[in-house]
């Protein structure tokens, strides 16, 4: 079997309305999710046992082992096919930060699911794999799909949309992670947001989605900036570049997107806030339509 290679895509919260902590300890929420041309690159080849090994510029922070959503996920495959276990080597090229609200971990898992099918002629649905990326949370079965949705519940409810169209985009993480747990908790002081999907754009062209965006929110935007200055310092330096239509927040932070009209737009930021902002990543990229 020949290495078998697959794009693991940035997630992005084009917006996260998000609702008070139930009893069950979960946030309902809204959003509208789409998934970049950039991301962590997966990697499978024959082995006698499972392993993982990782490599990129972002490895450093995995410590060798990833999250562990990679084994997680094919573990659970391994047990589900009633299989001691996969005889497979991942390789995970981590090109995306650490903690930076982008789900890579679990899109890491996801695209590892697709691969391991592929690899060991599984024949297994979409539907399938989509119950085995369950294992590593909520974001798993959007993060196997990656395809523009809206995500309610938890995460868990999509409904795909794919009228979403191509989005010229900028991704800059300032260098800092952002932990899930503690913007949560400190959301949780103060849970001003609300759940609730939007209407629709009323068409779906760039120029349109871009305006009805800036009527929406990212409600972790702002406890996510108290708990790490250098968002709101990213979403400024962003907003300051030339072109830049909106500026938000994905996710729990820490990175924050910016959309433009051109792609020669999103280059040019991308280029600048890379050269002028020490320990921050920023790249362009294309969001929606079918960018992974």
């Amino acid at each position: 079997m020949a290495i078998l290679t697959r794009l693991a895509p940035a997630k992005v919260n084009l917006f996260l309305h998000v609702g008070a902590v139930q009893p069950d300890g979960y946030h309902p929420l809204s959003s509208l999710v789409a998934f970049a041309d950039v991301g962590d690159i997966v990697s499978v080849e024959p082995a006698d046992r499972l392993s993982l090994t990782v490599t990129g510029p972002f490895a450093g922070g995995l410590e060798g082992q990833g999250d562990n959503l990679i084994l997680k996920a094919l573990r659970a495959l391994a047990a589900d096919r009633g299989m001691a276990d996969l005889p497979l080597h991942v390789t995970l090229d981590k090109r995306l930060p650490i903690a930076a609200g982008l789900g890579g971990g679990s899109s890491d898992a996801g695209a590892a699911l697709h691969l391991a099918n592929q690899a060991l002629g599984l024949g297994l649905l979409e539907s399938a794999l989509e119950d085995l990326s369950r294992v590593v949370g909520a974001d798993g079965p959007m993060c196997l799909r990656a395809r523009p949705a809206w995500a309610e519940g938890i995460g868990e409810r999509l409904t795909e949309v794919p009228d979403l169209p191509s989005l010229h985009a900028v991704l800059y993480n300032p260098g800092r992670p952002s932990p899930t747990g503690a913007v949560y908790r400190a959301y949780d002081a103060d849970p001003s947001g609300e759940p609730v999907r939007p209407h629709p754009p009323s068409d779906w062209s760039p120029d349109t989605v871009i305006a009805w965006l800036a009527r929406t929110r990212n409600d972790l935007e702002a406890p996510a900036a108290r708990l790490e200055p250098a968002i709101a310092i990213a979403l400024q330096d962003l907003a300051a570049q030339p072109g830049a239509r909106l500026v938000r927040m994905s996710g729990s932070g820490a990175t924050v997107f910016g959309l433009f009209d051109s792609a020669a737009e999103a280059r040019q930021a991308a280029g600048k806030l890379d050269r002028n902002h020490g320990p921050g990543w920023a790249v362009a990229a294309r969001l929606g339509g079918n960018a992974p």
